[in-house]
């Protein structure tokens, strides 16, 4: 059984997905997060971009029940890997006490050409 997780506190979907699904009321995963607020890309560097993605993975976080504490897994997709320590050091802001398992990747190209775009699974 799943309960899709939605919060108009976060970006709405953009395809054909659910912000989240939680199942059997124990696991979270999350849709991939951009820097989207109030439908636009938010100004400034992979600094405030980051910030951004890691606001709307906690209002998603928060309107399913869970904190960053409770993140088991994250997976961020980078434009560009030079951005990485700057990244990283949001990150750390937000996860770096639960330390979850993560994956750090380049791509070609993100959706509405962001720098960062961060997935999450979390578990009660």
């Amino acid at each position: 059984m799943k309960n899709v997780i939605y919060t108009s506190n976060a970006p709405e979907p953009i395809g054909p997905y659910s912000q989240g699904i939680q199942t059997q009321g124990v696991m979270l995963f999350l849709s991939g997060q951009i820097p989207l607020k109030n439908g636009d890309v938010v100004a400034g560097g992979i600094a405030e971009q980051t910030t951004q993605a890691l606001e709307n993975i906690k209002a998603l976080l928060d309107e399913a029940g869970y904190t960053f504490a409770n993140v088991v897994k994250a997976t961020v997709f980078l434009k560009d890997m030079n951005n990485f320590v700057a990244m990283n050091e949001v990150y750390g802001k937000y996860l770096g006490e639960s330390k979850p398992a993560r994956s750090t990747v380049e791509v070609a190209r993100l959706p509405k050409d962001v720098m960062v775009e961060i997935e999450i699974v979390a578990v009660k």
